[in-house]
């Protein structure tokens, strides 16, 4: 790979991982505000996509993954949050755990299960270290150990012999 591929392949990581944070803060809004996707979709192209956002978060997301990621949660909302639950603690709901590990969760409980393009491995790294964004607690460990148990369901032919 020459140098400008790299550099290509690197803008293009960081655009998908900008879009990734980017759903978690707007399942994050829905979730706490009642919005709904395509108003807060909306929002979100209009003002936070492209470079630093009012939070901080800094690079040009990418707009369809963004998007992808937002609307699929929230059409298949039932079968994810069920599928995650299966993997938490006994006596432990969704609903107890904090609005952004939900919103982490969620979003990457959909890229698990329909996008099979996407290496389960980067999927698993980039919500992991997101987690690690938000949280300096036991959080990030929660968030890898759901994940993961989710993955093993779920694609268990790609982690084989991990």
């Amino acid at each position: 790979m020459n140098k400008a591929e790299k550099t290509h392949s690197q803008r293009h990581q960081q655009q998908r991982r900008a879009a990734r944070l980017r759903a978690v803060q707007a399942l994050f809004q829905m979730d706490i505000g009642g919005m709904g996707a395509r108003r807060v979709v909306e929002e979100f192209r209009e003002d936070r996509l492209e470079g630093a956002d009012d939070t901080g978060a800094q690079g040009e997301a990418d707009a369809a993954l963004f998007e992808k990621l937002v609307l699929g949660v929230v059409e298949i909302q039932v079968d994810i949050d069920q599928a995650i639950s299966r993997h938490l603690a006994k006596n432990w709901r969704l609903e107890r755990l904090d609005g952004t590990v939900r919103a982490l969760l969620r979003s990457a409980a959909f890229e698990i299960i329909h996008h099979q393009q996407t290496p389960i491995r980067t999927i698993l790294e980039e919500y992991v270290d997101l987690a690690g964004d938000f949280f300096s607690g036991p959080e990030p460990g929660f968030v890898n150990g759901a994940l993961e148990a989710l993955a093993r369901e779920q694609r268990k032919d790609e982690l084989a012999g991990s």
